[in-house]
Formats: structure tokens, sequence, C-alpha cells
């Protein structure tokens, strides 16, 4: 592990060797290359979220000073070039035999093997992207409007374990979940459960069409009894150069928009969602739900209902989990929060909802009770003390209004864009 080597040096060595210690996200550094002219366009690099995965929970390695690691990609066709360059390296033989970190091997054991270490190589590899055409079939095209006036286009395809030469392009590009993805791992690709909605920005060349990659969605289809699928997205990845324009708002659409007319699809889950694909999804979800019949302000003020549940699963494959979300974003949207009793009235909903698990626990505290001797019972109770509830449901519900206050805030922006 990164570090560990230096965590044994004796406290009269170390402050020599702090020289040599570097943060591993600001050493790492990550270019999608167009042209050879991106090389030395520093506006091209872009930085991971974290590094941990690759060199271990400190986010350090130790040997180096004025360390760069450069993981370059060719922007279409995704050839890999890794290298690393520093100022200067620690001398064991002058630091109580302290050999340094590796640098390039634990990415190397990470990504698929055949990657570049010439500058040439990879400038001439870059040249053979003007062939590249996406695997699958396109599912959509869409123009993003950019602050600065730009235009973008990107269109997203599909793709299965079937599709041919994309299992080898899967490869290259799950290796970026590494660096924006915590606790990521490399799904299985021998499953044929699993579908790929891949993103590029189609760019012009010379006159001649470009796809730059730019991100991805997983897909994996559950069976669900007698003969449906529940489709559960696993991993979404918008690469930092095109983050922040609403770029991952289309690719979930793109996967509404394949499963919504299936009449095999129960509803659609996602799998252990962060919170920003939460803030997404609830932001997807509530704009489309604005356009449901059941979801208009007189009938949200009447409060939940099982006929949001049967149009929102109907026309927009929601589970009932997640239409409860919406439908408490979209009754706080219509709520006049100045109006005292009116706003008591939407706490006291969903906190009757976060109460629920309190009462759970009640219940399975009773069955115990017929059954275990006093002593036993005794031993086993976890019940919280109402004073501890009364605190966590308002931990609760104030961590979620502050969430659903961000859905909103988004969602008085898109209508005004």
């Amino acid at each position: 592990m990164a570090g560990e080597c230096y965590g044994c040096v004796s406290g009269i060595a170390k402050s020599s060797l702090q020289y040599f210690v570097i943060d591993s996200n600001e050493a790492l550094e990550f270019k999608l290359v167009r042209s050879p002219a991106d090389l030395d366009d520093d506006e091209t690099t872009f930085k991971p979220d974290m590094s941990h995965q690759v060199y271990g929970d400190s986010e350090q390695i130790f040997g180096y000073s004025g360390l760069r690691i450069k993981l370059y990609y060719s922007a279409c066709r995704l050839t890999t070039y890794l290298s690393h360059t520093y100022v200067e390296k620690v001398d064991p033989e002058k630091f109580e035999g302290v050999e340094p970190d590796e640098v390039i091997k634990p990415i190397a054991e990470r990504i698929p093997p055949g990657y570049l270490t010439s500058l040439n190589d990879f400038t001439a590899a870059v040249q053979k992207d003007a062939s590249f055409r996406p695997f699958g079939e396109m599912q959509r095209r869409f123009a993003i409007d950019l602050e600065s006036g730009e235009q973008k286009t990107f269109e997203v395809y599909l793709c299965d374990v079937s599709t041919t030469g994309f299992l080898e392009y899967h490869e290259r590009m799950q290796t970026f979940i590494l660096w924006y993805i915590d606790a990521a791992s490399y799904i299985d690709v021998d499953d044929d459960k699993w579908k790929f909605f891949v993103a590029y920005e189609k760019y012009q060349d010379n006159g001649n069409p470009q796809y730059a990659f730019a991100g991805y969605m997983t897909v994996y289809e559950y069976y669900a009894y007698p003969s449906n699928i529940r489709p559960r997205i696993s991993q979404m990845l918008v690469l930092p150069p095109f983050q922040r324009i609403g770029l991952g708002a289309e690719m979930l659409n793109s996967i509404y928009s394949y499963y919504k007319n299936d009449a095999k699809v129960l509803d659609i889950t996602v799998e252990d969602p962060s919170d920003n694909f939460a803030r997404l999804r609830d932001f997807i979800d509530s704009r489309n739900c604005l356009k449901l019949e059941c979801f208009q302000p007189p009938v949200l003020l009447q409060g939940f209902t099982e006929a949001m549940v049967e149009e929102a699963k109907k026309k927009l494959k929601l589970n009932k989990r997640q239409v409860r979300r919406v439908y408490e974003i979209l009754r706080l949207h219509v709520t006049d929060r100045s109006d005292k009793e009116a706003y008591r009235q939407y706490r006291l909903d969903v906190k009757n909802r976060l109460n629920v698990q309190y009462k759970k626990e009640d219940r399975d505290m009773e069955k115990l009770k017929k059954f275990l001797k006093p002593e036993e019972y005794a031993a086993t109770m976890t019940i919280t003390s109402r004073d501890q509830r009364l605190e966590s449901l308002e931990r609760q519900y104030a961590e979620l209004e502050e969430h659903y206050v961000h859905v909103l805030e988004r969602l008085a922006s898109a209508e005004l864009s």
C-alpha cells in the first residue's frame, strides 16, 4: 500500500522525507485527446474525484517530488497512454533503505493490457479516431446549449454483451469508475442481462463526424415473476468535461424512453444511488410527474394516493417508493410555507412516513415478548426512547426538506431556461 514504508521511517528522517510525499489526486492528470494539440493544452486536463481505490486510503504516494502521472485516452476509441514524470526521486541509501512507492503498477493492474507508454505512438493512435463509429444502436440524439452560447450535440447508443466489438471497448471505458465512483467494481460482462447506454459528443473535424466518449450508464434486467423484467440502474458516469451541462439528465431520460413502452417492464429501480444521482433522479422524476393528472396541485394537497402510484408506474415505470418521494417533493412545491397550518400538515405527512420504521420496531418487539422469558426479552431490548425517536425524526425530516428544496430550485431553473 502506498505510503506504508514511509510510515515506518524514524522521526529523524521523516521531516526530510516529507518532501517526497505527494497527494495522488494532485499527481494524476487525465485527458480525452481529440488532436495532438490537446496534449499541451492544460484546459483539456481534468482530475480524479478520488484515488483511494488505486493508491490506498491515504491517497498519498511516497518517494517523488514534482510527480505527474499521465493517464490519457484518445477521445473516441479510448486508446490509453500511461506514463509518469518527476523532478526528484528518493534515494534509499540516504534514508534508511526506504524505497519509493510503485506509481505505474497500481494503475496498470487495473486497466486492460496493451496501453501505450510512448507519446509518439499515442499521438499516432489519436489520428485513427477519425474512423471510429459508436457501437450498438442509437437511441437518442439531442443538443445541449451551454452558458457560453455554444451548442453541443450528443447521441446515446444501446449495447449489450453480444454487440460486436463492444466488450473490448467496455474494458477501457469502465476504468474511469475507479476515479469517480466510490466502492466501484467491474461488472461481470458474461451475463447477458446487462444493458449499456453510452453517450458520445458528436462533433465535426474537417467536415467529418467524430464521436467523443462522454459517459455511460449500466442497467441490469432482473427477472420478475411470471414473465416480466425489473431493470435496475447500476452505474452512472459522466466525465468531468461533460458535467454540469445537463447530460446526466438526458442520459437518464434515454433509459426511461427505452423502457417506458415495454409492457414486460414492471418498474425501474436504482442500486445504491449516490447523493448526486438521487438528486438527479428526483429532478427528472418530479419533472416528468408534473405532467401527470394525479400530480396536479389540487390533487397533491389532498395527500398521497394509490392512483398516483398506478399512473406513475404505468406511464413512467416508477416504483412505489420513488413515487412517494416525488409526491413529497411536489407537494412541498405547492405548499405555502408561510401558511403555518398548511406547512404543519405537510411536515406531519412526511414524518408519519418516516415514523413507520419505529412502528415496525414496536410490532417486532411485541412479537418477541410473547415468546421470550422476561430476562431474555430484557436482553434483546433495542427500542429507541421517545426523545431519541423525535430527535431522529427531526433530523431526517430536515435533511429531506433540504434535499427537496434543492430539487425544486433545479425544477424552477429548468422551467426558466
